[in-house]
């Protein structure tokens, strides 16, 4: 694993339960793409360990998921975030 991928790892960590983030604020954080965030979470295995389903389009669309798209879903809202049209308001349940 990368050095970047492992920080990145790592800060998915810290993302509580009941909040999101998005590939943006990742990238920035990290210095890098949303590109490369989405590169490394689809690579991520260890889903409950790295819970790269919080993390979400700038503009609140829930975006790929190793699990598929309807796993995405159900962990968000089982986390207690609200998926409408599949989107996630941002202003609400933004980390």
């Amino acid at each position: 694993m990368s050095p970047l991928a492992l920080a990145l790892y790592r800060t998915l960590q810290t993302i509580p339960p009941g909040k999101v983030t998005t590939y943006g604020a990742l990238a920035k954080r990290l210095h890098t793409s949303p590109r490369a965030i989405a590169s490394m979470l689809a690579a991520n295995t260890e889903l409950d360990l790295y819970p790269c389903y919080r993390v979400i389009h700038t503009d609140g669309r829930i975006g790929g998921y190793r699990g598929g798209v309807d796993e995405k879903i159900r962990r968000l809202e089982a986390d207690g975030i609200e998926v409408v049209d599949g989107k996630v308001d941002l202003e609400r349940w933004r980390a």
